[in-house]
C-alpha cells in the first residue's frame, strides 16, 4: 500500500476539484447521474435485506456497498463536489471561478436527481407489478 504525505494528499484533492470544475457538462452529467442511481440502488438493497431478515442493523452495514462502488467507478455525489471544487477556488487556480463551482454542483446535482428519480420510479414500478397492485412491505 502507498503512503503519501498530508501535504501531497492536500494537492491530489486540489487537483481533483480542479479537474471537476473543467469537466465537460455531459461527462459530469452521466458520473453526477449514475452515482445517483447507484445510490439509490444501495438504498433498495439495504430496505430490502431490512425487510427480509428483520434486523435494520444488516440492512445498515450493507447500505456503504453503494459508496464503495460509486469510489471505485469514479462516480460523483453532490457532497464530495461541495469539499473538492472550492478547494481549487482557495487555491486560486487558473480558470477556477466562482462561476465554475457553482455550474458544476448544478450539473451534479441534476445529475444525482435525475438517477435516484429513475430507480425510485423503476423500483416502484417493479414493487407495484406495474401499478397495478399494492406494493408489498419493501415498497
Amino acid at each position: 500500500m502507498s503512503y503519501i504525505i498530508p501535504s501531497e494528499f492536500a494537492t491530489k484533492m486540489v487537483d481533483a476539484g480542479e479537474s471537476k470544475i473543467f469537466m465537460s457538462t455531459r461527462d459530469t452529467l452521466i458520473r453526477a447521474f449514475m452515482a445517483g442511481a447507484i445510490l439509490a440502488l444501495a438504498a433498495v438493497f439495504a430496505v430490502t435485506i431490512t425487510v427480509q431478515t428483520g434486523s435494520p442493523l444488516i440492512g445498515a452495514m450493507l447500505f456503504p456497498v453503494g459508496f464503495v462502488m460509486l469510489y471505485l467507478m469514479g462516480f460523483d455525489l453532490l457532497t464530495g463536489v461541495f469539499m473538492l471544487t472550492p478547494l481549487a477556488l482557495l487555491d486560486r487556480r487558473p480558470g477556477v471561478t466562482v462561476g465554475g463551482v457553482l455550474r458544476n454542483w448544478g450539473w451534479v446535482f441534476l445529475g444525482n436527481f435525475g438517477g435516484a428519480l429513475t430507480v425510485a420510479f423503476m423500483m416502484a414500478f417493479v414493487f407495484t407489478m406495474g401499478f397495478s397492485t399494492e406494493p408489498g412491505p419493501i415498497g
